[in-house]
């Protein structure tokens, strides 16, 4: 009997089993079939991720797991966007998903894709995204940045999205040190990406920190690897012995220059007053082949970074910009070549910004002639020390800014004519090579530009000129060991002597008024070559 009685219960329990299938199958057959599809994905991407919901004993099936939920969450998302009906009904597994997952970074690969969804339509369904960018933003790049597959994943993430994410979460910009992590330990694989996306991290308020973030790279570098090797190796290894920059780094005395260096966000400030303890804590990781990689891309990254800044065009901005260059060219890590790399490119841009907004010279006319009178920087400094006297030179004029005084265009004066001098008076400090010619005329230049200035000042550079020629002609000088370059440093003061005996032809010469030195003739139709032809053609053709 009981026999009989569960078999009936089975037929009944199975023929409603089969009829509510019969009921939902005919449902969906009287979708039309693009719908039907979509709503069969939709289900079985679901079922999908909640089978996934148990944790696998091997790693092969983990991986596998991990595939499944990528796939399944990708088809949900191109599902919704083709269906905006669908997020609604999506969400709620995606918060799941995501509250199950994001204690757990072995499933960055999953929660990426998570993201992906967030961004594309978290603003239909007004969810808070907060918690999902400070994962991805925040947690992701602090605690994975060696993850390789991750930085791929997550930085063709930011470059595919970037105008959503702008919109949309636009506090990942504060996010810049974390990101960069990602630059410093595998610098030739992401540079690329970063060449993209580093543009849109300039902005007013983050342009600053950036610079000195970009020109710390490689001590960042450095103190990734002192990281990882500080939680592989324990203090009582012999093998974590005989490095000082880990022992420093594990001191609790230096503790917060590295933890400035390893910050996720930026606002703690634009950079640290310690810069030079740094650089001799990490002085012997100068040659370690990731440091060195590093490096070689801080110049291409300041390259865009500075014709990003141009275009903001933010006066105030730049003035900052003209000081932490001039301030930063002593304070590098100390790799064969860094420093004369990014000298270079401060000089370049320096001198861009300056053609660009005159005024400049004026506003940080203190720093700039500091900067200009101190001799060490000759021999230190040569590229930087170079364009900041041509540009002193050259826009230091009424001309270019009403604000300059005959006062100020004396004090430059004074303090080139002391360089000058004090390099062609004496020999060398020990330890470093005669100044390059080109120092040495750029400076005789300046002196002479400054003069047509201020007629009192002619007298003067006259005398140094003429004296420069006498000294030169009783032979070798201790200053300049070539006898070709002492030649042209000689013909260079012969000329500008001349100029000099004539003040006003030496002001149009070496001060040229703006219509010579940005010519608009081929503009102009009255003096354009087009209108003579126009003319001539004219002529010929009437005949």
């Amino acid at each position: 009997l009981s026999h009989s009685f569960s078999n009936d219960d089975r037929s009944e329990v199975e023929g409603s089993v089969v009829s509510m299938v019969s009921v939902t199958s005919s449902s969906s057959r009287l979708l039309p079939p693009k719908e039907r599809l979509r709503e069969k994905a939709f289900q079985y991407c679901q079922r999908l991720i909640e089978q996934c919901d148990r944790r696998a004993q091997k790693k092969a099936d983990s991986e596998l797991q991990k595939a499944c939920l990528v796939e399944a969450v990708c088809i949900l998302d191109c599902v919704c966007a083709e269906d905006a009906s669908m997020v609604y009904r999506a969400f709620p597994c995606m918060k799941a998903l995501f509250g199950r997952l994001s204690s757990d970074l072995s499933f960055a690969r999953v929660l990426l894709p998570i993201a992906q969804f967030y961004l594309n339509h978290g603003e239909m369904d007004t969810v808070d995204c907060e918690r999902v960018w400070k994962l991805v933003f925040g947690q992701f790049p602090a605690e994975l940045f060696n993850d390789a597959f991750l930085a791929y994943e997550l930085l063709r993430f930011l470059r595919l999205n970037l105008e959503n994410i702008q919109s949309r979460a636009p506090e990942f910009v504060q996010f810049f040190p974390n990101f960069l992590k990602f630059l410093a330990w595998d610098s030739p694989a992401v540079v690329e990406d970063f060449v993209d996306l580093l543009p849109s991290l300039v902005t007013a308020g983050t342009a600053v920190e950036l610079l000195h973030t970009l020109l710390d790279l490689p001590c960042l570098a450095a103190t990734l690897v002192l990281q990882l090797r500080s939680t592989c190796l324990p203090i009582a290894d012999p093998n974590s012995r005989g490095l000082l920059s880990l022992e420093a780094f594990r001191n609790p005395a230096f503790r917060g220059l590295f933890l400035f260096l390893l910050r996720a966000q930026a606002g703690s400030g634009d950079t640290i007053d310690r810069l030079s303890t740094l650089h001799e804590l990490l002085a012997e990781a100068a040659d370690w082949p990731r440091v060195v990689r590093c490096a070689q891309t801080v110049p291409v990254l300041l390259h865009v970074y500075f014709n990003t800044v141009v275009k903001m065009d933010d006066r105030k901005l730049l003035a900052h910009l003209v000081l932490v260059m001039l301030e930063r060219s002593s304070l590098l890590l100390r790799i064969p070549s860094y420093s004369k790399e990014i000298h270079r490119v401060f000089s370049c841009h320096l001198r861009r910004l300056c053609k660009l907004h005159p005024s400049l010279v004026v506003d940080q006319s203190h720093e700039l002639l500091e900067f200009a009178g101190a001799t060490a920087n000759v021999y230190n400094k040569e590229e930087v020390y170079t364009h900041v006297v041509w540009v002193l030179g050259e826009y230091l004029s009424v001309s270019s800014d009403s604000r300059c005084s005959v006062k100020l265009i004396t004090s430059c004066f004074e303090a080139v004519e002391a360089v000058l001098f004090e390099i062609t008076s004496s020999t060398p400090p020990p330890g470093t090579i005669c100044p390059a010619p080109r120092v040495i005329t750029t400076l005789m230049s300046a002196l002479a530009k400054l003069a047509s200035r201020s007629h009192d000042l002619i007298p003067r550079a006259s005398l140094f000129l003429s004296k420069l020629r006498t000294v030169s002609r009783n032979g070798s000088v201790a200053w300049c060991a070539d006898e070709e370059d002492l030649v042209a440093i000689v013909t260079r003061g012969e000329e500008l002597w001349s100029l000099l005996k004539a003040p006003g032809v030496a002001q149009s010469v070496l001060t040229p008024p703006a219509y010579v030195t940005t010519p608009r003739w081929h503009r102009d139709t009255s003096v354009a070559m087009p209108l003579q032809l126009r003319a001539l053609t004219n002529l010929t053709h009437s005949q």
